[in-house]
């Protein structure tokens, strides 16, 4: 999503902007909608059951099998309208969020129109341009996730995203919508989704070229070791085709089709996959099916599931106080619900790949810390919406911290070496607590981030040995004190002295 000027709405909550009898229509369509949903989770499709780990769940891990708790930024909105696709960042401002915020990922924007400028030919250039800022990531401990990100289709119809080529309306119109998500409901961008999906024929095999196109990406970047994976359409949406039948159908079906086109040249990358945004992103069902991947089933399969959050009420722009305040909470719970139901059925780890505000709105610092804490007790990892200076940022215009900056920077676990048990930041108390079963196979230290505000003399371990310290990035090395397969709390706190151990 990009930054907001005014309330972000999904096309059917807003009927008075769509016609005078499209509040009934709108109201019959979501209640047939959710009841679809609800019949279809509760009996299937059939899914891959529970893993089993302590906490029930499957983890993103790392290639000496650490469970990973990934923490960054989106980057970057810009990449949406600027006519070379790259985000607006450079090397320092990489440096700076890995100095200031300690993250350890990045949701990296990619656009399709650069990838493909015409039908079958890919622009190498383009994707040198997104390995220099993936070497800027690499190099800084970042694991990179690209994102072949769309809003509202691609440029030919207001959006961005897909190739002008790519973009069949048959001639119907679109006009501009305030604000921008209504387009989404315009003629011509319906008819652009429903060419792409299938649902009407194209002049081409729209879903084959997607599917080829990310395949020469994938080729490129397979054996890049700061590429985590791949985010395979950023919040999908399925024309005039909604809600379960739609994602169980053609977007189910474009997904195998690109994770197929995917294991053909890469065999071990994560392949992330979201649901339509309309329902996930506000706590309701949604229908995607278990997608199997080719590289195995259980422990071996790398399909991650990565919604994102944005509760209604703060959808509409509103802030997190009082009644909406409720309203927010019962919706996180209810998101936490579906999203661990869906995972379960993927038998799929969770990143929440979108999250935020305008931090400028009353409560919105106390949001902030509710999905970190919701984060935090549901093991995903997070993608804050977005790096782009501005009020929604840790950085205003000028590149100054913004209040939002020490919310967002605080500590945590990065890699956990065993199957985590739970972890958790007490503030009040100044005390991180992480635990974890040892598990075979898994090799490395477990690595925590001690952010220099709270520990600004390093930090006293108890229940494991501190290992080595780097200094620069602020990362405490903790080792297990036993082989064994009991439960390893270990609680980190600031030190007293000077230094660390």
């Amino acid at each position: 999503m990009r930054p907001r000027t005014t309330p972000r709405t999904t096309p059917w909550t807003t009927p008075w902007a769509i016609g005078g009898t499209a509040l009934g229509r709108a109201v019959a369509a979501v209640a047939a909608l959710l009841a679809a949903a609800a019949l279809l989770i509760a009996v299937g499709p059939a899914g891959a059951g529970p893993a089993h780990t302590a906490t029930g769940h499957r983890w993103i891990t790392d290639d000496r099998g650490r469970a990973l708790v990934l923490t960054g930024l989106n980057t970057a909105s810009s990449a949406k309208s600027r006519p070379d696709g790259l985000p607006w960042i450079q090397e320092a401002d990489v440096r700076r969020e890995a100095d200031q915020l300690g993250s350890d990922f990045v949701r990296l924007l990619i656009q399709w129109r650069n990838v493909e400028p015409s039908p079958g030919v890919y622009d190498d250039g383009y994707l040198a341009g997104i390995a220099e800022r993936v070497r800027w990531y690499g190099a800084r401990g970042f694991h990179v996730m690209l994102d072949l990100h769309q809003d509202v289709y691609g440029p030919a119809v207001k959006g961005n995203g897909a190739p002008a080529w790519a973009t069949e309306t048959d001639g119907l119109p679109v006009a501009g919508r305030d604000p921008w998500e209504l387009t989404y409901i315009e003629p011509g961008t319906v008819r652009a989704f429903d060419h792409f999906w299938g649902t009407r024929r194209a002049s081409r095999d729209l879903r084959a070229h997607y599917a080829a196109a990310w395949a020469h990406v994938a080729a490129r970047f397979a054996d890049d070791p700061a590429v985590l994976g791949y985010d395979l359409m950023n919040e999908p949406f399925g024309g005039s085709m909604q809600g379960p039948a739609f994602e169980a159908g053609p977007l189910a079906a474009l997904y195998r089709q690109t994770i197929a086109a995917v294991r053909a040249v890469d065999h071990d990358s994560w392949i992330f996959v979201e649901p339509e945004a309309v329902s996930a992103n506000w706590g309701l069902p949604n229908g995607l099916p278990y997608l199997a991947d080719p590289r195995g089933a259980g422990e071996a399969a790398r399909i991650a599931y990565a919604p994102h959050l944005y509760p209604l009420p703060m959808d509409l722009g509103g802030g997190y106080t009082a009644d909406t305040g409720r309203w927010v909470d019962r919706t996180l719970a209810s998101w936490r619900e579906q999203t661990e139901r869906t995972a379960r059925r993927l038998g799929a780890p969770v990143l929440i790949g979108e999250y935020g505000l305008d931090a400028t709105l009353p409560g919105a610092l106390d949001y902030v810390t509710a999905v970190r804490a919701l984060a935090d007790a549901m093991g995903a990892g997070t993608a804050y919406w977005s790096n782009d200076p501005g009020s929604w940022a840790p950085w205003d215009r000028s590149l100054h911290p913004t209040p939002l900056l020490p919310v967002l920077d605080r500590p945590q676990p990065r890699a956990i070496a065993g199957d985590p048990v739970a972890y958790g930041w007490d503030e009040p108390h100044r005390t991180l607590t992480v635990s974890w079963r040892p598990k075979p196979g898994v090799r490395g230290d477990t690595e925590v981030y001690l952010p220099a505000r709270f520990f600004p003399r390093g930090a006293a371990v108890t229940g494991a040995e501190a290992g080595e310290w780097e200094a620069e990035s602020r990362i405490l090395h903790v080792t297990s004190p036993h082989a064994g397969t009991g439960t390893v709390t270990v609680r980190i706190r600031p030190r007293a002295g000077a230094g660390a151990d």
